[in-house]
């Protein structure tokens, strides 16, 4: 992908969908009550949103400087986990008390950890095939 713009819209629609996902996989795998936690994943979704909003204006004022999923990737996982912070999401009192609320907190950051990796992997594996494909020609 040479477009950096088309590039960036798609590896932010994708964190966000899959950020959203995975923790609505989450709460079903936790067996947690669905009453406390059923909203979560739109939550998710809503705030992966906003970065994402914010991260394309990003991307679109520092053009030169985004070239690479990775980077991309990076400034996604960036503007999550700053959003995360600000709302006192703490993922390391699950150690100290362990009920659900820091559970959710816990595994929130889990999830973001999961897709920057698989989203890295994805990237790996894109340069390796094109790199093949280049020696074949």
């Amino acid at each position: 992908m040479k477009n950096v713009l088309l590039k960036s819209l798609i590896v932010f629609i994708v964190m966000s969908l899959s950020n959203a996902q995975f923790i609505s996989w989450t709460l079903r795998l936790t067996y947690l009550p669905g009453g406390n936690y059923g909203i979560l994943p739109i939550l998710i979704f809503m705030e992966c949103a906003i970065i994402s909003i914010i991260g394309f204006v990003t991307v679109l004022i520092f053009k030169k400087q985004y070239n690479s999923i990775f980077r991309i990737a990076v400034l996604f996982e960036i503007l999550y986990l700053l959003l995360l912070m600000i709302s006192r999401v703490n993922p390391f009192l699950y150690f100290f008390e362990r009920i659900e609320d820091n559970l959710i907190d816990l595994l929130l950051y889990l999830n973001s950890f999961l897709i920057f990796f698989t989203i890295l992997i994805f990237e790996k594996c894109l340069k390796l095939i094109s790199s093949k494909n280049k020696n074949l020609s």
